[in-house]
């Protein structure tokens, strides 16, 4: 029998598209946003403007794996650099996503900016960064986060909280009075683009949605239907 659930909220009203098209509008209503080359510049500038608008967090990004079943799995992390190679980001690499991406090295990343009614896919390959990229970024965080990734056993099951606050208090005495270097499982990832999709929101769901695809150096450029 279906439920009803009373926190979702029902599908717009056509009065309530007609008080949210000024907004879609201001937003997405620029015909030449779309009027570019390439994907990464884009990206940035759609970047830019998330930045400005979101309340937390406008790097944040889903990343989709594949485990050892074939089954997607799914969590949000956060990008950390985005050039014309790819789009990177670090973890551990003995976490759940460390182990699915060495065994099936491909991924997809969604951004969703609610604040700009905008989403942006992308998919591909998924390549290491160098050792170098890994210790300048491990270098950049607080203290305390280069202690945790020491700490912490990621995806790993945990019997208490108190273990994981006796293991931070454990490294952080460990490494008092010194610089706290990167483990040698602690580095990061670069998503290749094969494809990189831009959606923004229109009035009645009838959204914008415009397709990257690489043909060996270039890109070429095809719309969606919605």
């Amino acid at each position: 029998m279906a439920m009803t659930v009373p926190v979702i909220p029902p599908s717009p009203s056509r009065e309530e598209y007609a008080r949210d098209y000024a907004a879609a509008l201001a937003a997405n209503g620029d015909e030449t946003i779309f009027d570019r080359p390439e994907p990464i510049g884009l990206f940035v500038e759609w970047l830019t403007e998330a930045r400005a608008h979101e309340i937390n967090d406008s790097n944040a990004m889903t990343l989709s794996t594949v485990d050892a079943d074939g089954l997607p799995d799914a969590r949000v992390v956060l990008l950390k650099d985005v050039d014309g190679r790819g789009f990177t980001f670090y973890s551990n690499r003995e976490s759940a996503k460390g182990v699915e991406l060495d065994a099936r090295p491909v991924a997809a990343l969604t951004f969703h900016w609610k604040s700009l009614r905008r989403q942006v896919r992308v998919r591909g390959q998924v390549e290491p960064v160098t050792a170098e990229e890994a210790d300048a970024y491990f270098a950049s965080r607080a203290r305390e986060s280069r202690i945790g990734a020491w700490a912490s056993d990621q995806s790993r099951l945990l019997d208490a909280r108190e273990t994981l606050e006796a293991a931070v208090a454990r490294e952080t005495a460990r490494f008092e009075g010194e610089d706290v270097p990167r483990p040698e499982r602690w580095s990061g990832w670069r998503v290749l683009p094969r494809t990189v999709e831009f959606w923004r929101d229109r009035p009645f769901r009838l959204h914008d949605r415009l397709r990257f695809t690489r043909d060996g150096d270039a890109w070429t450029r095809e719309r969606l239907w919605p």
